[in-house]
């Protein structure tokens, strides 16, 4: 992790901030001959206010209720660097498992803040009664986030070839799961 980074949960005063980073985050979409991190294409990624709103409502859920979801971000004097989240699985007989999303500004790729994140998320998951597995989806062709991912203990349980077809290439979800030790 960047010697200047600090993690912490996002609060409702850091919102407006982050949602500004997730956008500015997002234009990085498969640019400059980077592979699409996001099955949305390249001119159009960005946080639609729709997902915006229901981010917010969310992160007020309580754990273990339909539909909760915590986030934290690694700040330093340039702002915020990178994010980690996790949220409920959409399915209520999968509420035993977390879903977890990333991500790492491009100036801070490649420091070691990706897996920073990665083990403040399972650290916290873990000390949550109920909460077992946690869970990620990846494109395919991103192998720099399954090779983190892999680093940090998650195992590889599957991938859907041709799952999204996006800007004229077809790309496939790769899925893979951490066990909580309890």
């Amino acid at each position: 992790m960047s010697a200047h980074s600090a993690i912490r949960p996002v609060g409702a005063a850091d919102l407006d901030t982050f949602f500004d980073y997730l956008n500015e985050h997002l234009q990085d979409n498969g640019s400059a001959g980077a592979p699409l991190f996001q099955p949305m294409p390249r001119g159009q990624s960005r946080f639609a206010p729709d997902k915006e709103a229901a981010f917010r409502a969310a992160l007020a859920l309580p754990l273990g209720q339909p539909g909760w979801r915590r986030a934290w971000i690694a700040t330093g004097a340039n702002g915020i660097q990178g994010h980690v989240d996790l949220r409920a699985r959409p399915d209520g007989a999968a509420s035993h498992r977390a879903l977890l999303g990333m991500g790492v500004h491009r100036a801070f790729r490649r420091l070691g803040l990706g897996h920073s994140l990665v083990e403040a998320a399972l650290a916290w998951a873990g000390a949550q009664p109920g909460l077992d597995w946690v869970d990620l989806e990846v494109l395919s062709v991103n192998l720099a986030a399954r090779r983190l991912y892999l680093r940090c203990g998650f195992v590889q349980s599957g991938e859907i070839a041709d799952m999204f077809r996006v800007d004229g290439e077809q790309l496939a979800y790769c899925f893979m799961h951490f066990r909580l030790p309890r």
